[in-house]
């Protein structure tokens, strides 16, 4: 264990007696933060990236026919990387009414899109603070396994990561008595007016939070959404389309690998390039999909406007596909308010033009599903 990012606290006495790491204030010192070549390459590269982002999602496509979906695909993935089973294909079946009942991964996932779209919504007329978390984790733990660990509420308990006791456990966080100084240090510094790049900032931010946990239950979850919410107050992003979640995900042992060696050997600087590395790649992937949806977009509405006097009603559909991309004859009926037979021969008509396709489904209801659009967030 290395002082500069924390110390052991002897916590009780005797067999009941065990170590709770308390995180040293940030920023780190003793040194400060080590800016060596490398790391000033991938910040580079990183802004780079997040600029290019940010102008591709402005001038190629509107940004509701991306935000949202990718949204979704991170909170698959987020959830995930906590044993979710659930995958993204089985959320978009269930928000097109085809799963008879919907499992508890399912609303983890549901409940994480809640938590985004409230947070980047809150921010409008809330500072990112202690507040904003707790009522994030709110959300996030509704109706779940873990509704029972005081959702939307700092723990008065003791917690630990791995082993089956305290005693075992590879890391325990700050005793509840100290608790309340670690939080407020962590708001204090999300608000600091210094001169440190918040990327930076936005990965010490999010290591902080993890070991500080000061959650009974959805620490991590809540961890990964800090980092698109600080980014989004602090207007490094216009929009929120940076999500690193499939990153750690793909390299899930070196991303706890870079939080431990952190506590245990007071290395900051290997998490920060770790960090910088997933922005560069997550910003990478990002442009890639809003470029193939732009691609996507022209080719479908140059088949749509081909198709004569159904076109007006066919565009309705499709403009709303990019927020939901599957829809029922019942759908159609409603959203045009035209006759069941009409819709869907309008619906089997986009699926002639290859635009839509029928999805399976063991239930009366007919679904169709913009599939080529679901395919180029569902690339690994």
């Amino acid at each position: 264990m290395d002082a500069r990012a924390g110390q052991k606290v002897k916590q009780g006495s005797g067999e009941a007696g065990f170590f709770a790491f308390i995180p040293a204030n940030l920023p780190p010192q003793n040194p400060a933060i080590q800016y060596d070549d490398e790391m000033i390459y991938l910040l580079s590269e990183a802004n780079r990236y997040i600029g290019r982002l940010d102008e591709v999602t402005d001038n190629l496509i509107s940004p509701g026919f991306f935000v949202y979906m990718y949204a979704r695909k991170e909170a698959a993935l987020s959830s995930q990387i906590e044993g979710t089973r659930a995958t993204f294909s089985d959320l978009i079946k269930a928000e097109a009414g085809m799963a008879d009942e919907v499992p508890n991964d399912v609303q983890e996932i549901e409940n994480y899109i809640k938590a985004t779209r409230y947070g980047f919504e809150r921010l409008e007329t809330l500072p990112l603070s202690l507040r904003l978390i707790r009522e994030i984790h709110a959300i996030l733990m509704a109706g779940l396994r873990g509704e029972n660990k005081t959702p939307g509420e700092f723990r008065r308990s003791q917690n630990w990561i791995g082993g089956y006791s305290i005693n075992s456990a590879s890391y325990v966080p700050p005793s509840v008595d100290h608790l309340n100084g670690c939080l407020d240090n962590f708001e204090k510094f999300m608000h600091e007016n210094d001169r440190m790049s918040p990327l930076v900032k936005a990965a010490l931010i999010h290591s902080q939070f993890e070991m500080i946990h000061p959650f009974l239950d959805g620490n991590g979850r809540v961890g990964r959404l800090l980092i698109a919410f600080y980014l989004a107050a602090n207007h490094i992003l216009h929009k929120p389309t940076l999500y690193i979640s499939k990153f750690i995900k793909r390299n899930q042992q070196a991303y706890y690998e870079c939080l431990s060696n952190i506590h245990i050997k007071g290395d900051y600087e290997s998490w920060i390039k770790f960090f910088l590395t997933g922005v560069i790649e997550t910003a990478k992937e990002a442009m890639e999909i809003a470029r193939d949806i732009a691609v996507l977009r022209e080719n479908d509405l140059r088949k749509i406007n081909a198709l004569g006097r159904t076109s007006e009603n066919a565009m309705k559909i499709y403009e709303g596909l990019f927020d939901k991309p599957t829809i029922s004859i019942e759908e159609a009926i409603e959203k045009l308010d035209i006759s069941p037979a009409t819709s869907g021969r309008l619906l089997e008509r986009l699926c002639d033009e290859r635009i839509l396709s029928n999805l399976d489904n063991r239930k009366r209801r007919k679904v169709f599903v913009y599939k080529a659009y679901i395919d180029i967030f569902n690339r690994e």
